[in-house]
Protein backbone atom coordinates (compact mmCIF):
# COMPACT_ATOMS: atom_id res chain seq x y z
CA UNK A 1 0.00 0.00 0.00
CA UNK A 2 1.27 3.47 -0.89
CA UNK A 3 2.04 5.87 1.95
CA UNK A 4 -0.63 8.58 1.96
CA UNK A 5 -0.14 12.28 2.65
CA UNK A 6 -3.23 12.53 4.85
CA UNK A 7 -2.42 13.05 8.54
CA UNK A 8 -5.38 12.14 10.77
CA UNK A 9 -6.15 13.23 14.30
CA UNK A 10 -4.69 10.96 16.96
CA UNK A 11 -7.34 11.55 19.58
CA UNK A 12 -10.44 13.12 18.04
CA UNK A 13 -13.22 11.55 15.99
CA UNK A 14 -13.33 12.49 12.33
CA UNK A 15 -15.21 12.14 9.08
CA UNK A 16 -13.30 10.86 6.05
CA UNK A 17 -15.07 11.60 2.77
CA UNK A 18 -13.94 10.64 -0.70
CA UNK A 19 -15.16 8.98 -3.90
CA UNK A 20 -15.37 5.22 -4.15
CA UNK A 21 -12.05 3.68 -5.09
CA UNK A 22 -9.75 6.29 -3.51
CA UNK A 23 -8.59 3.84 -0.85
CA UNK A 24 -10.49 4.96 2.26
CA UNK A 25 -11.21 1.47 3.58
CA UNK A 26 -7.70 0.17 2.93
CA UNK A 27 -6.22 3.21 4.62
CA UNK A 28 -8.36 3.16 7.77
CA UNK A 29 -7.78 -0.56 8.26
CA UNK A 30 -4.04 -0.04 7.92
CA UNK A 31 -3.80 3.03 10.18
CA UNK A 32 -6.21 1.66 12.82
CA UNK A 33 -5.52 -2.11 12.84
CA UNK A 34 -7.14 -2.67 16.25
CA UNK A 35 -10.31 -0.74 15.48
CA UNK A 36 -13.82 -2.17 15.52
CA UNK A 37 -14.81 -2.12 11.85
CA UNK A 38 -18.49 -1.76 10.87
CA UNK A 39 -19.26 -1.82 7.13
CA UNK A 40 -22.68 -0.43 6.18
CA UNK A 41 -22.38 -2.03 2.74
CA UNK A 42 -23.06 -5.33 4.55
CA UNK A 43 -26.78 -5.87 4.07
CA UNK A 44 -27.51 -7.44 7.47
CA UNK A 45 -25.69 -4.76 9.45
CA UNK A 46 -27.20 -2.01 7.29
CA UNK A 47 -30.76 -3.25 7.80
CA UNK A 48 -30.21 -3.77 11.52
CA UNK A 49 -28.89 -0.25 12.16
CA UNK A 50 -31.33 1.38 9.77
CA UNK A 51 -34.20 -0.14 11.73
CA UNK A 52 -32.72 0.86 15.09
CA UNK A 53 -29.61 3.08 15.21
CA UNK A 54 -29.40 2.65 19.00
CA UNK A 55 -28.20 -0.92 18.42
CA UNK A 56 -24.81 0.60 17.60
CA UNK A 57 -24.01 0.74 21.33
CA UNK A 58 -24.55 -3.03 21.61
CA UNK A 59 -21.95 -3.66 18.90
CA UNK A 60 -19.16 -1.90 20.83
CA UNK A 61 -17.52 -3.89 23.65
CA UNK A 62 -17.84 -2.38 27.12
CA UNK A 63 -14.93 -0.10 28.11
CA UNK A 64 -13.63 -0.22 24.52
CA UNK A 65 -10.60 2.07 24.13
CA UNK A 66 -9.77 1.60 20.45
CA UNK A 67 -11.24 3.40 17.45
CA UNK A 68 -14.63 2.52 15.97
CA UNK A 69 -14.78 2.70 12.17
CA UNK A 70 -18.15 3.07 10.47
CA UNK A 71 -17.69 2.66 6.72
CA UNK A 72 -20.14 4.38 4.32
CA UNK A 73 -21.89 6.21 7.17
CA UNK A 74 -24.00 8.24 4.72
CA UNK A 75 -26.16 5.16 4.17
CA UNK A 76 -27.69 5.60 7.66
CA UNK A 77 -27.43 9.32 8.52
CA UNK A 78 -29.54 8.75 11.64
CA UNK A 79 -26.55 6.92 13.12
CA UNK A 80 -24.83 10.24 13.65
CA UNK A 81 -27.18 11.09 16.52
CA UNK A 82 -26.14 7.86 18.19
CA UNK A 83 -22.46 8.48 17.47
CA UNK A 84 -22.84 11.91 19.06
CA UNK A 85 -24.40 10.37 22.16
CA UNK A 86 -21.68 7.71 22.48
CA UNK A 87 -18.89 10.28 22.14
CA UNK A 88 -20.46 12.30 24.92
CA UNK A 89 -21.25 9.34 27.18
CA UNK A 90 -18.23 7.03 26.71
CA UNK A 91 -15.63 9.24 24.97
CA UNK A 92 -15.47 6.75 22.10
CA UNK A 93 -13.35 7.72 19.08
CA UNK A 94 -14.97 7.25 15.68
CA UNK A 95 -13.74 7.25 12.09
CA UNK A 96 -16.77 7.87 9.86
CA UNK A 97 -16.13 7.29 6.16
CA UNK A 98 -18.42 8.21 3.31
CA UNK A 99 -18.47 8.29 -0.49
CA UNK A 100 -21.46 10.60 -0.80
CA UNK A 101 -22.30 13.88 0.88
CA UNK A 102 -25.89 14.00 -0.38
CA UNK A 103 -27.72 12.65 2.67
CA UNK A 104 -25.17 14.11 5.07
CA UNK A 105 -25.81 17.62 3.70
CA UNK A 106 -29.55 17.46 4.25
CA UNK A 107 -30.90 19.96 6.73
CA UNK A 108 -31.20 18.51 10.18
CA UNK A 109 -28.48 15.85 9.86
CA UNK A 110 -26.26 15.82 12.94
CA UNK A 111 -22.65 16.63 12.00
CA UNK A 112 -21.57 16.15 15.61
CA UNK A 113 -21.37 19.85 16.45
CA UNK A 114 -17.61 20.20 16.12
CA UNK A 115 -16.92 16.96 17.99
CA UNK A 116 -15.49 15.44 14.80
CA UNK A 117 -12.96 16.80 12.35
CA UNK A 118 -13.41 16.45 8.59
CA UNK A 119 -10.86 15.07 6.13
CA UNK A 120 -10.99 14.10 2.47
CA UNK A 121 -9.37 11.17 0.69
CA UNK A 122 -8.29 11.86 -2.87
CA UNK A 123 -6.86 9.60 -5.54
CA UNK A 124 -3.11 9.04 -5.35
CA UNK A 125 -0.79 11.97 -5.96
CA UNK A 126 2.51 11.88 -7.85
CA UNK A 127 4.26 12.38 -4.52
CA UNK A 128 2.54 9.34 -2.99
CA UNK A 129 3.27 7.21 -6.05
CA UNK A 130 6.94 8.10 -5.82
CA UNK A 131 9.05 6.05 -8.21
CA UNK A 132 5.94 4.33 -9.56
CA UNK A 133 4.60 7.60 -10.96
CA UNK A 134 4.32 7.39 -14.75
CA UNK A 135 3.02 10.53 -16.46
CA UNK A 136 1.76 8.76 -19.57
CA UNK A 137 0.01 6.11 -17.48
CA UNK A 138 -1.61 8.75 -15.28
CA UNK A 139 -2.79 10.76 -18.29
CA UNK A 140 -4.34 7.63 -19.80
CA UNK A 141 -5.90 6.04 -16.69
CA UNK A 142 -5.78 8.59 -13.86
CA UNK A 143 -4.51 7.89 -10.36
CA UNK A 144 -7.08 5.83 -8.49
CA UNK A 145 -5.02 3.28 -6.55
CA UNK A 146 -6.29 0.28 -8.52
CA UNK A 147 -5.26 1.64 -11.93
CA UNK A 148 -1.65 1.39 -10.74
CA UNK A 149 -2.08 -2.20 -9.49
CA UNK A 150 -4.65 -3.79 -11.84
CA UNK A 151 -3.39 -5.60 -14.94
CA UNK A 152 -6.32 -4.16 -16.92
CA UNK A 153 -6.78 -0.53 -15.77
CA UNK A 154 -9.10 0.25 -18.69
CA UNK A 155 -11.43 -2.59 -17.67
CA UNK A 156 -11.31 -1.48 -14.04
CA UNK A 157 -12.37 2.06 -14.98
CA UNK A 158 -15.24 0.80 -17.14
CA UNK A 159 -16.42 -1.30 -14.20
CA UNK A 160 -15.98 1.70 -11.90
CA UNK A 161 -18.37 3.79 -14.01
CA UNK A 162 -20.90 0.96 -14.10
CA UNK A 163 -20.65 0.52 -10.33
CA UNK A 164 -21.47 4.17 -9.78
CA UNK A 165 -24.49 3.92 -12.04
CA UNK A 166 -25.81 0.77 -10.40
CA UNK A 167 -24.81 1.08 -6.75
CA UNK A 168 -24.65 4.78 -5.95
CA UNK A 169 -27.22 6.23 -8.33
CA UNK A 170 -29.78 3.44 -8.56
CA UNK A 171 -29.64 2.02 -5.04
CA UNK A 172 -29.72 5.44 -3.43
CA UNK A 173 -32.68 6.40 -5.63
CA UNK A 174 -30.93 9.51 -6.94
CA UNK A 175 -32.61 9.21 -10.33
CA UNK A 176 -35.26 6.95 -11.82
CA UNK A 177 -33.97 7.15 -15.37
CA UNK A 178 -30.54 5.51 -15.59
CA UNK A 179 -30.57 5.77 -19.38
CA UNK A 180 -30.91 9.55 -19.27
CA UNK A 181 -28.27 9.79 -16.54
CA UNK A 182 -25.89 7.65 -18.60
CA UNK A 183 -26.37 9.92 -21.63
CA UNK A 184 -25.79 12.89 -19.37
CA UNK A 185 -22.47 11.51 -18.11
CA UNK A 186 -21.22 11.19 -21.68
CA UNK A 187 -22.43 14.68 -22.58
CA UNK A 188 -20.84 16.12 -19.43
CA UNK A 189 -17.48 14.64 -20.41
CA UNK A 190 -17.35 17.09 -23.33
CA UNK A 191 -17.46 19.90 -20.75
CA UNK A 192 -14.31 18.69 -19.00
CA UNK A 193 -11.90 21.53 -18.23
CA UNK A 194 -14.31 23.93 -19.97
CA UNK A 195 -16.69 26.69 -18.98
CA UNK A 196 -19.93 24.93 -18.10
CA UNK A 197 -22.96 25.52 -20.30
CA UNK A 198 -25.82 23.54 -18.75
CA UNK A 199 -28.25 24.33 -21.56
CA UNK A 200 -25.80 22.91 -24.11
CA UNK A 201 -25.34 19.72 -22.08
CA UNK A 202 -29.13 19.37 -21.79
CA UNK A 203 -29.49 19.60 -25.57
CA UNK A 204 -26.70 17.11 -26.16
CA UNK A 205 -28.26 14.42 -23.95
CA UNK A 206 -31.92 15.28 -24.73
CA UNK A 207 -32.79 15.91 -21.08
CA UNK A 208 -34.58 18.92 -19.59
CA UNK A 209 -32.34 21.67 -18.25
CA UNK A 210 -33.65 21.43 -14.67
CA UNK A 211 -32.99 17.69 -14.66
CA UNK A 212 -29.44 18.27 -15.90
CA UNK A 213 -28.89 20.83 -13.13
CA UNK A 214 -29.91 18.16 -10.63
CA UNK A 215 -27.61 15.62 -12.31
CA UNK A 216 -24.65 17.97 -11.86
CA UNK A 217 -25.57 18.31 -8.19
CA UNK A 218 -25.60 14.51 -7.92
CA UNK A 219 -22.06 14.35 -9.34
CA UNK A 220 -20.86 16.88 -6.78
CA UNK A 221 -22.65 15.08 -3.94
CA UNK A 222 -21.02 11.80 -5.01
CA UNK A 223 -17.70 13.67 -4.82
CA UNK A 224 -16.81 12.73 -8.40
CA UNK A 225 -17.03 16.20 -9.97
CA UNK A 226 -16.15 19.80 -9.18
CA UNK A 227 -17.21 23.21 -10.38
CA UNK A 228 -14.35 25.72 -10.29
CA UNK A 229 -15.52 29.36 -9.98
CA UNK A 230 -13.99 32.33 -11.78
CA UNK A 231 -11.51 34.45 -9.81
CA UNK A 232 -12.99 37.93 -9.48
CA UNK A 233 -11.24 39.50 -6.49
CA UNK A 234 -10.91 43.23 -7.23
CA UNK A 235 -11.53 42.49 -10.90
CA UNK A 236 -10.41 45.20 -13.32
CA UNK A 237 -11.83 43.52 -16.40
CA UNK A 238 -15.13 42.04 -17.48
CA UNK A 239 -14.99 38.33 -16.66
CA UNK A 240 -16.83 35.17 -17.60
CA UNK A 241 -19.45 34.34 -14.95
CA UNK A 242 -19.92 30.56 -15.30
CA UNK A 243 -17.76 27.94 -13.52
CA UNK A 244 -15.50 25.40 -15.17
CA UNK A 245 -16.30 21.71 -14.81
CA UNK A 246 -14.04 18.78 -13.92
CA UNK A 247 -14.61 15.12 -13.26
CA UNK A 248 -12.38 14.46 -10.26
CA UNK A 249 -9.97 12.05 -11.98
CA UNK A 250 -8.38 11.81 -15.43
CA UNK A 251 -9.26 8.13 -15.72
CA UNK A 252 -12.96 8.74 -15.10
CA UNK A 253 -12.99 11.56 -17.66
CA UNK A 254 -11.30 9.47 -20.34
CA UNK A 255 -13.55 6.49 -19.70
CA UNK A 256 -16.69 8.60 -20.14
CA UNK A 257 -15.38 10.70 -23.05
CA UNK A 258 -16.14 9.00 -26.40
CA UNK A 259 -13.64 9.48 -29.23
CA UNK A 260 -15.04 10.17 -32.67
CA UNK A 261 -13.39 10.62 -36.09
CA UNK A 262 -13.67 14.43 -35.82
CA UNK A 263 -12.05 14.63 -32.39
CA UNK A 264 -8.66 16.28 -32.16
CA UNK A 265 -6.36 14.11 -30.01
CA UNK A 266 -4.50 17.20 -28.76
CA UNK A 267 -7.74 18.60 -27.30
CA UNK A 268 -8.45 15.42 -25.32
CA UNK A 269 -4.80 15.18 -24.23
CA UNK A 270 -4.77 18.84 -23.22
CA UNK A 271 -7.87 18.44 -21.08
CA UNK A 272 -6.36 15.29 -19.54
CA UNK A 273 -3.21 17.16 -18.50
CA UNK A 274 -5.21 20.07 -17.11
CA UNK A 275 -7.35 17.61 -15.14
CA UNK A 276 -4.27 15.89 -13.76
CA UNK A 277 -2.88 19.21 -12.53
CA UNK A 278 -6.26 20.11 -11.02
CA UNK A 279 -6.55 16.87 -9.07
CA UNK A 280 -2.97 17.24 -7.80
CA UNK A 281 -3.52 20.85 -6.72
CA UNK A 282 -6.76 19.88 -5.01
CA UNK A 283 -5.23 16.94 -3.13
CA UNK A 284 -1.99 18.59 -2.02
CA UNK A 285 -3.79 21.76 -0.90
CA UNK A 286 -6.24 19.66 1.10
CA UNK A 287 -3.82 17.16 2.64
CA UNK A 288 -1.30 19.78 3.74
CA UNK A 289 -3.95 22.21 5.00
CA UNK A 290 -2.60 25.05 2.87
CA UNK A 291 -5.94 26.84 2.81
CA UNK A 292 -6.07 27.89 -0.83
CA UNK A 293 -9.31 28.22 -2.75
CA UNK A 294 -9.06 27.13 -6.38
CA UNK A 295 -10.36 29.35 -9.19
CA UNK A 296 -9.81 29.94 -12.88
CA UNK A 297 -9.61 33.31 -14.65
CA UNK A 298 -11.16 34.18 -18.00
CA UNK A 299 -12.06 37.57 -19.44
CA UNK A 300 -15.00 38.27 -21.72
CA UNK A 301 -12.56 38.46 -24.67
CA UNK A 302 -11.21 34.96 -23.91
CA UNK A 303 -7.95 35.72 -22.17
CA UNK A 304 -7.61 32.82 -19.73
CA UNK A 305 -5.52 31.30 -16.95
CA UNK A 306 -6.16 27.66 -16.03
CA UNK A 307 -5.88 27.90 -12.24
CA UNK A 308 -5.66 30.66 -9.66
CA UNK A 309 -4.99 29.58 -6.07
CA UNK A 310 -5.90 32.26 -3.57
CA UNK A 311 -5.39 32.24 0.20
CA UNK A 312 -3.45 33.62 3.14
CA UNK A 313 -0.23 32.51 1.46
CA UNK A 314 -0.91 34.78 -1.50
CA UNK A 315 -1.82 34.02 -5.10
CA UNK A 316 -0.39 31.22 -7.23
CA UNK A 317 -1.23 31.16 -10.95
CA UNK A 318 -0.87 28.09 -13.18
CA UNK A 319 -1.18 27.63 -16.93
CA UNK A 320 -0.51 24.15 -18.32
CA UNK A 321 0.14 22.97 -21.90
CA UNK A 322 1.17 19.55 -23.21
CA UNK A 323 3.57 21.17 -25.69
CA UNK A 324 7.32 20.61 -25.53
CA UNK A 325 8.08 24.12 -26.77
CA UNK A 326 6.90 27.41 -25.29
CA UNK A 327 5.94 30.36 -27.49
CA UNK A 328 5.29 33.93 -26.42
CA UNK A 329 1.59 33.68 -27.28
CA UNK A 330 1.14 30.84 -24.76
CA UNK A 331 2.08 33.25 -21.96
CA UNK A 332 -0.55 35.82 -22.95
CA UNK A 333 -3.06 34.83 -20.27
CA UNK A 334 -0.54 34.86 -17.42
CA UNK A 335 0.89 38.19 -18.54
CA UNK A 336 -2.59 39.73 -18.57
CA UNK A 337 -3.30 38.34 -15.10
CA UNK A 338 -0.02 39.71 -13.73
CA UNK A 339 -0.89 43.18 -14.99
CA UNK A 340 -3.93 43.11 -12.70
CA UNK A 341 -2.27 41.14 -9.87
CA UNK A 342 1.50 41.87 -10.11
CA UNK A 343 2.19 40.32 -6.69
CA UNK A 344 1.06 36.84 -7.81
CA UNK A 345 3.55 34.01 -8.32
CA UNK A 346 3.11 32.66 -11.86
CA UNK A 347 3.96 29.26 -13.31
CA UNK A 348 3.71 28.01 -16.87
CA UNK A 349 3.84 24.23 -16.90
CA UNK A 350 4.76 22.35 -20.06
CA UNK A 351 5.87 19.01 -21.46
CA UNK A 352 9.51 19.92 -21.95
CA UNK A 353 12.52 19.20 -19.74
CA UNK A 354 14.16 22.58 -19.10
CA UNK A 355 13.55 25.10 -16.31
CA UNK A 356 13.08 28.53 -17.89
CA UNK A 357 12.01 32.02 -16.89
CA UNK A 358 10.22 34.73 -18.85
CA UNK A 359 10.13 37.87 -16.73
CA UNK A 360 8.09 37.03 -13.62
CA UNK A 361 6.86 33.75 -15.08
CA UNK A 362 8.58 30.48 -14.14
CA UNK A 363 8.39 27.89 -16.92
CA UNK A 364 8.63 24.40 -15.45
CA UNK A 365 8.39 20.77 -16.67
CA UNK A 366 5.16 19.07 -15.62
CA UNK A 367 6.96 16.08 -14.08
CA UNK A 368 8.98 18.40 -11.87
CA UNK A 369 5.94 20.42 -10.78
CA UNK A 370 3.88 17.38 -9.79
CA UNK A 371 6.66 16.16 -7.52
CA UNK A 372 7.42 19.61 -6.07
CA UNK A 373 3.89 20.97 -5.51
CA UNK A 374 4.20 21.12 -1.70
CA UNK A 375 7.22 23.43 -2.02
CA UNK A 376 5.66 25.49 -4.81
CA UNK A 377 2.46 26.05 -2.84
CA UNK A 378 4.10 26.72 0.52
Amino acid sequence: MYSRLIKPSKDKSFFLFGPRGTGKTTWVKSVFPNALYLDLLEAELFNDLLANPQRLENLIPKDFKEWVIIDEVQRVPELLNEVHRLIEKYKYKFVLTGSSARKIRKKGVNLLGGRALRYSMHQLTALELGRDFDLDHSLAYGQLPCVYTEQNPKGYLESYVKTYLQEEVQQEGLTRNLGAFSRFLEAASFSQASVLNISSVARDCSVERKVVENYFMILEDLLIAYKVPVFAKRAKRRLIAHPKFYFFDVGLYRTLRPKGPLDMPEEIEGHALETLLFQELNAVNDYLGLGYKIFYWKTSNNIEVDFVLYGDRGIRVFEVKRTGKVTSSMLRGIRAFLKDYPFAKAYFIYGGERHLREGDIEILPVKYVLKELPAILS
